[in-house]
């Protein structure tokens, strides 16, 4: 699918919607006088969605090392 693309007068009309596009991973060209002249990008990499079943696996082997006692002193240690 090719990219979409915006004149630069109506790239600054809709600015703000272009940005929330972009961030979303969309890839939107900009032209000036029919010739592109910006590529507009998220700044990071899209986040990959989490595979819940994967997560449970990991999370599954793990061992809670942590006891009760040690959680009553951090919680009533007036350090913390």
């Amino acid at each position: 699918m090719p990219e979409p693309t915006v004149s630069l007068a109506n790239a600054k009309a809709h600015l703000s919607e272009l940005a929330e596009r972009a961030a979303a991973g969309e890839s939107i060209l900009i032209t000036k006088r029919g010739k592109a002249v910006v590529r507009l990008s998220s700044a990071t990499a899209p986040r990959k969605p989490i595979d819940a079943n994967a997560l449970r696996a990991v999370t599954d082997t793990q061992h809670n090392s942590i006891d009760e006692t040690f959680i009553r002193r951090m919680r009533d240690d007036a350090r913390y």
